[in-house]
């Protein structure tokens, strides 16, 4: 009896209106609201801004203090690197990539096989990848002892698109007349 009477006092002492009548119980609402769901990632390629400085900010944070001092290995032709990796935007976006593969698989939910998973399906080929002979990063060091940097120039434009430049270039602007004025 002593149990139903302390029963119903936690149900009178719930908070009224869209608190969940079982939070008095350690219990979470049923067909309540859940927790907010987190915010989707999204590639840093696609920030701008504030918002993309303050995301390759903990992207140099993270290659800097964590994923160059354990995976950096040796710099040589095979496997070259740019101290000025930031400015290559495929090694931003590979490195953003294995970032938020690490995070997630560091995470407890990812089970005790998260990191081996985040080891063997990410970190290596991303690595290879970014760091291969022919990759971003070829035209920069590949010495320790000359550290060069030079941006790669990417293929040109696809013919569809100096097409589309071609025709916007000859259309009219819509606020001068097209043809003589009286």
């Amino acid at each position: 009896m002593e149990r139903s009477a302390q029963q119903a006092r936690q149900l009178d002492s719930a908070p009224a209106g869209g608190a969940s009548p079982f939070a008095a119980f350690g219990l979470p609402g049923f067909n309540g609201p859940g927790p907010a769901p987190a915010p989707e990632p999204r590639p840093i390629l696609e920030l701008e801004g504030e918002e993309y400085e303050d995301e390759l900010d903990g992207l140099g944070d993270w290659v800097d203090d964590f994923l160059l001092p354990v995976y950096g290995a040796e710099v040589t032709t095979a496997a070259p690197w740019c101290a000025r990796w930031q400015e290559h935007d495929g090694v931003v976006a590979w490195l953003h990539a294995l970032w938020l593969a690490y995070q997630q698989h560091k995470d407890p939910e990812a089970g005790l096989a998260g990191m081996f998973v985040w080891h063997r399906d990410f970190l290596i080929h991303a690595m290879a990848a970014v760091r291969a002979p022919g990759g971003p990063l070829s035209a920069c060091m590949t010495s320790p002892d000359r550290p060069t940097h030079r941006l790669l120039p990417g293929p040109p434009p696809s013919a569809r698109t100096q097409e589309t430049a071609s025709a916007q270039a000859a259309e009219p602007e819509p606020d001068e007349p097209s043809g003589p004025v009286s």
